[in-house]
């Protein structure tokens, strides 16, 4: 099946809005890997009506207006990494988690760098709030974005509350 994209600028620089059918499929970065997501043949459509309601959601989270996205999702992964991923969304806004927390959440806690892998594999960063994962010790870890783009959304979810700099 092909994927429709579009771009759309926000504070953490270019997003790649990717859907495939009615679903959104992936949110990459400007500079992302090409490897980390791999995706089918893809096809600019700035007006598909998820991609159009995705970045309006967007817009509205880095706005500080929007805690809660409703698109609906399209994982193509393992289905562990779809555990994962599925796990991402249940925290909350404004909340971390660790990997180790992850991994008994979804009842594998001793796959902790497995959980790692795949949230480093997210497709729909920010959706999926892989942002939100941070390491044991507090500090925050990797994230395909860069550093500098997941401590500006944990301080947009924070509201100010931490300098996740530190």
């Amino acid at each position: 099946m092909t994927y429709r994209y579009k771009h759309m600028d926000s504070p953490v620089g270019v997003l790649t809005l990717v859907a495939r059918g009615e679903k959104l499929s992936a949110i990459l970065w400007e500079n992302d890997d090409p490897e980390r997501v791999r995706l089918g043949e893809l096809v600019e459509d700035a007006g598909h009506p998820v991609l159009v309601e995705t970045e309006r959601q967007l817009r509205e989270y880095f706005a500080g207006r929007l805690e809660t996205f409703s698109v609906p999702l399209d994982f193509a992964g393992t289905e562990f990494q779809r555990k994962v991923w599925m796990a991402l969304t249940t925290i909350p806004f404004g909340e971390t988690r660790s990997y180790a927390e992850i991994a008994r959440q979804i009842g594998s806690p001793q796959a902790v760098r497995a959980v790692g892998a795949a949230n480093g594999r997210n497709p729909i960063s920010i959706i999926a709030p892989c942002h939100r994962v941070i390491g044991a010790n507090g500090k925050l870890t990797g994230f395909a974005g860069g550093l500098e783009a997941k401590a500006f959304l944990l301080r947009i979810e924070a509201k100010g509350q931490r300098d996740w700099f530190a």
